[in-house]
């Protein structure tokens, strides 16, 4: 073939090879058109789905909002019928929950991500927590209700609500913590001990305030998730209505969703408007508590290099 052959067939073959590659392109294009327009109708429909909720729950539950529902006790009268002992309950739960969960979640990922040697040991329990992160809520009923009543002997205690529902939240805390301290610059770890810094003096004062924004966003939905949580606890004691607050960790207790729960049960319709009222003061209460993270989050997580 001649040299005038040879350079007229590469440019054909080139031409071919664009024309080819213009038509994929184009596919692609539209083939990613396609499938953004999926995802975003799939969000519109959740939050759409979420408004009718949220409509529906507050247009049943706002004449049923009182003073009296934040402080009068259970009742068989649906206008008597208060959250008093329910919040009461669920703020003892929640505090004595982040007693436990917190410096055990978070020491936890400190040791694993920056202390634990990486060997088979130590990847199969980080295995484990992963797969604990999805374990059914009502199996974390059942060991609390082994452990902690009948092994340890709390009893039907909120201190044994909380600690069961640390347990559900843990793996949670944990993963999110290890992900923030692994988001940490490599460079500053490495600047530190250049210096002769110890581990616990690069992680204390450096590691963990770079990391506390991830840390703080995965407590967030640790606690959005056990606040909103039922099943364990019935499991492990709560009781379904209390004429009185608990006055210590080894009292007696309720928390919201299981009083909401208990309303839901009962055969007269005015309970189910009484119980969406309930459901309004839980978003309340938990969004309060988000609010609470986050501002503490933006206030300790801004760290300066």
């Amino acid at each position: 073939m001649t040299a005038p052959a040879y350079a007229d067939a590469e440019h054909r073959a080139a031409t071919a090879g664009t024309l080819e590659g213009t038509s994929n392109l184009g596919w692609r294009h539209r083939v990613g058109q396609v499938v953004g327009s999926s995802l975003l109708l799939a969000t519109l429909l959740a939050v759409v789905v979420l408004g009718v909720l949220l409509a529906t729950v507050i247009a049943r539950g706002w004449d049923w909002l009182n003073w009296g529902l934040l402080t009068n006790t259970a009742s068989r009268f649906p206008e008597r019928s208060g959250l008093g002992p329910a919040i009461a309950g669920t703020l003892w739960v929640i505090g004595l929950m982040a007693l436990f969960a917190l410096p055990v979640g978070v020491g936890a990922a400190v040791y694993l991500e920056e202390y634990a040697p990486d060997t088979r040991w130590t990847r199969i329990l980080q295995v484990n927590i992963a797969n604990l992160a999805g374990v059914p809520s009502v199996v974390y009923g059942l060991l609390g209700l082994g452990i902690f009543v009948d092994i340890l002997g709390f009893g039907r205690s909120a201190l044994t609500g909380a600690l069961t529902l640390g347990l559900l939240i843990l793996p949670v805390i944990i993963i999110a913590s290890r992900e923030a301290l692994r988001a940490v610059p490599l460079s500053l770890r490495q600047g530190a001990f250049a210096l002769g810094a110890t581990p616990w003096q690069v992680i204390r004062p450096h590691g963990l305030p770079a990391a506390l924004p991830g840390i703080m966003t995965g407590v967030i939905l640790a606690f959005s998730r056990a606040i909103g949580e039922t099943a364990p606890l019935l499991v492990a004691g709560a009781a379904g209505a209390i004429l009185s607050r608990p006055d210590g960790p080894l009292s007696a207790y309720t928390v919201l969703p299981v009083q909401i729960y208990q309303w839901m049960q009962r055969p007269q319709t005015e309970f189910r408007d009484v119980a969406a009222a309930g459901i309004i003061v839980l978003l309340v209460v938990l969004l309060a508590m988000n609010a609470v993270a986050i501002l503490l989050r933006q206030r300790f997580g801004r760290t300066r290099w």
